[in-house]
């Protein structure tokens, strides 16, 4: 078994590093939340006091983390992976950045003597504490091969996409067509419902119609509908909206790049940038769902709790 090592302890790392640890492997985590750590330690992840600590030894190296710039500063800061990892460690980014990082974190990594593969996952919270993670990854072929054995007692499915940044280009472009989906899956419910439909018995004919869609069965906006839809709790977060308007902002500077015009994805962006104004940018991205509707209500959320 592998000596492992895993920087970032959230509501995906814990949950991802826990699932190593039912393999057998022997994990160090490492993460600044005070929380975070005990969760962690009472899953079965040694839980270290600093990156140079966690990664001592290591057989490979997991970043799970929010943002692009944490990503650069836990690789490239003081202290950091690339400073005081060995060499002989393979590097997994499984965190959503923009294609420039990524591509940064395999250019500085091979300059350094490292293996890396951007390894992008899908699946939420619920596919991390079930192990049924779609990855993506992205490298060379050796180190993909190396990263394939890691990954798998977390992941339902692992894409071997090719060379370096082309796992973070799949998980760009499919959160891309899920926000869009989002956008149609929350009009469709509003329409409905103002046209008198049963919010159950409308989801039962979307759900095995051409309007099927992973947002609609996860995520319909109208509570005791889908279990594990978040407006049955206040739309408290599952994938909090400041994350999935960084993710979409992501996408269309991508697309922007290509010189791709994105209408419906700007449409998106859009309604998360509002949603972040208002101040609900720690709840669920499927709140977007207010701006469906002709009074910007909607069934399950109450703005003055929580």
């Amino acid at each position: 078994m592998a000596s492992i090592a895993w920087i970032g302890l959230g509501h995906m790392g814990a949950p991802m590093a826990a699932r190593l640890v039912a393999a057998g492997h022997e994990v160090h985590g490492v993460d600044p939340v005070p929380e975070a750590r005990a969760a962690a330690a009472a899953r079965g992840i040694r839980v270290a006091g600093s990156i140079a600590e966690a990664v001592d030894g290591a057989d490979a190296v997991f970043t799970s983390l929010p943002r692009s710039e944490h990503v650069r500063e836990v690789y490239g800061g003081d202290g950091g992976v690339w400073a005081t990892a060995p060499t002989s460690a393979l590097l997994l980014d499984t965190s959503t950045v923009d294609v420039t990082t990524s591509a940064f974190c395999h250019e500085a990594s091979a300059a350094r003597g490292f293996g890396f593969v951007d390894s992008p996952v899908s699946g939420g919270i619920a596919g991390a504490e079930a192990g049924t993670l779609t990855f993506m990854l992205g490298g060379g072929a050796d180190e993909v091969a190396r990263a394939q054995a890691l990954v798998e007692p977390m992941a339902g499915h692992v894409f071997d996409l090719g060379g370096p940044t082309l796992g973070i280009a799949a998980k760009l472009a499919n959160n891309l067509m899920l926000f869009v989906s989002l956008l149609g899956v929350s009009e469709g419910a509003a329409l409905a419902g103002s046209l008198g439909l049963d919010p159950k018995k409308f989801f039962e004919v979307a759900s095995v119609s051409s309007g099927e869609s992973w947002p609609l069965r996860t995520w319909y906006p109208a509570p005791g509908v889908v279990a594990t839809s978040p407006a049955d709790r206040n739309f408290d977060a599952t994938f909090a909206t400041t994350l999935a308007q960084k993710d979409l902002a992501f996408a269309v500077d991508a697309g922007t790049a290509a010189e791709l015009p994105m209408p419906a994805a700007r449409i998106a962006l859009e309604q998360f940038d509002r949603l972040i104004d208002e101040g609900y940018g720690g709840k669920d991205c499927s709140l977007i769902a207010k701006f469906a509707t002709a009074d910007g209500g909607v069934p399950g959320f109450d703005a003055t709790s929580g």
